[in-house]
């Protein structure tokens, strides 16, 4: 089922939504919706050229194992932002 979203956003940002949901020919939302979702697919899963590359470096993928391990048990320090 369809959840709604409010958002608040100054002039200027709006506009420019307005203006590239127009020359997409697409609703906000839809416009809103997609460059979300794309974000989210782009930024938070590893395409396979970049996973060929970690799985190349055995040291690498043994201190990525290690630090999943330690989230798991909630071990250590987590860095929220860079």
């Amino acid at each position: 089922m369809p959840k709604t979203l409010t958002m608040r956003l100054d002039e200027e940002t709006y506009q420019t939504f307005v203006r590239a949901a127009k020359a997409e020919r697409r609703s906000l939302a839809k416009l809103v919706e997609n460059a979300a979702l794309q974000h989210l697919l782009e930024s938070s899963f590893v395409d396979d050229a970049e996973m060929a590359e970690i799985a190349s470096r055995p040291e690498l993928v043994k201190r990525l194992q290690a630090g999943s391990r330690h989230a798991r048990k909630r071990q250590g320090r987590f860095i929220t932002s860079l």
